[in-house]
C-alpha cells in the first residue's frame, strides 16, 4: 500500500475516521507534553480498534507509525519510536524471485536426490548398498502413490544409476530374488466386520432347533 503523504487528510482505514479526527486534534494541542500523552492514549484506543493485532514491539512500532502517517508526519510528540521515514513508507517491497528446481523425475521429488547424494559419500560398501536398498524402498512407494500400476525394479535402479551418474549400483537379480526394493507403505485392506449370510443362516437354524427340542 501507497501514502500519500502531501494530503493533509490521509486515512488508514482500518482506524476508521473517527480515528483520524483525533489526531487532527492532538496536532492542535500546544503543549507538548500534553500531545504526547494524548498520543499515547490514541494508541490504545488504535490497539482495541485492531484487536486481532498481537502486542509486540514490531506491532507497537507499528502502531506509532500509523499515528504518524495519519498525521501526514507533521506531529511532534515524545514517542517511544522515531517518526518513519517517508521514502521507506512509499518504497515498494523487493520482489523475490521464484526458485526452481531442476529435478530429475518429479514424481520422486527433490528429498530422494538429496538422499541419493547422501549415499554417494558413503565410503562403506555394506552402508551404501543398504542406502540403495532403502532410496529403492522409498522410490517404489513414491510412485505408486501417483501410478495405479507397478513400476518394475529394474526402471527404479535405472532411475538411481541416471541421478546418481552411475556412481550407485546393486546387482538386479539380487534385488529380485529378495524382494528388496519392497515399497515402505502400503495401503490397509479393509475388513469386513459383518457376520456373511450363511453363518447367520447357520446361527437361525441353531436356534430354531433348540426351540424344537424345548417342546418335546
Amino acid at each position: 500500500m501507497e501514502y500519500n503523504t502531501s494530503q493533509p487528510d490521509l486515512i488508514l482505514k482500518e482506524y476508521g475516521r473517527n480515528v483520524q479526527k483525533l489526531v487532527k486534534y492532538i496536532q492542535t494541542i500546544e503543549d507538548k507534553e500534553e500531545r504526547s500523552q494524548k498520543a499515547a492514549t490514541l494508541i490504545e484506543l488504535m490497539r482495541q480498534v485492531t484487536p486481532s493485532v498481537k502486542e509486540t514491539i514490531e506491532t507497537n512500532q507499528k502502531l506509532w507509525d500509523d499515528l504518524y502517517i495519519m498525521s501526514g508526519f507533521n506531529l511532534d510528540i515524545d514517542g517511544p519510536f522515531p517518526p518513519p521515514e517517508t521514502d521507506v513508507i512509499n518504497k515498494k517491497p523487493k520482489r523475490l524471485e521464484y526458485i526452481y528446481n531442476d529435478v530429475k523425475y518429479k514424481h520422486y521429488g527433490k528429498n530422494i536426490e538429496l538422499l541419493i547424494n547422501q549415499a554417494i559419500e558413503k565410503e562403506d560398501p555394506q552402508e551404501r548398498e543398504d542406502a540403495i536398498i532403502y532410496i529403492g524402498k522409498l522410490m517404489k512407494s513414491f510412485y505408486s502413490s501417483w501410478n495405479k500400476e507397478v513400476i518394475d525394479d529394474a526402471i527404479i535402479l535405472e532411475n538411481i544409476k541416471t541421478i546418481s551418474k552411475g556412481k550407485l549400483d546393486i546387482d538386479l537379480e539380487k534385488v529380485k530374488e529378495d524382494n528388496l526394493f519392497e515399497r515402505l507403505y502400503k495401503a490397509k485392506k479393509k475388513t469386513n466386520t459383518r457376520p456373511s449370510g450363511k453363518s447367520d443362516n447357520r446361527k437361525s437354524n441353531n436356534n430354531n432347533n433348540n426351540r424344537r427340542r424345548r417342546r418335546n
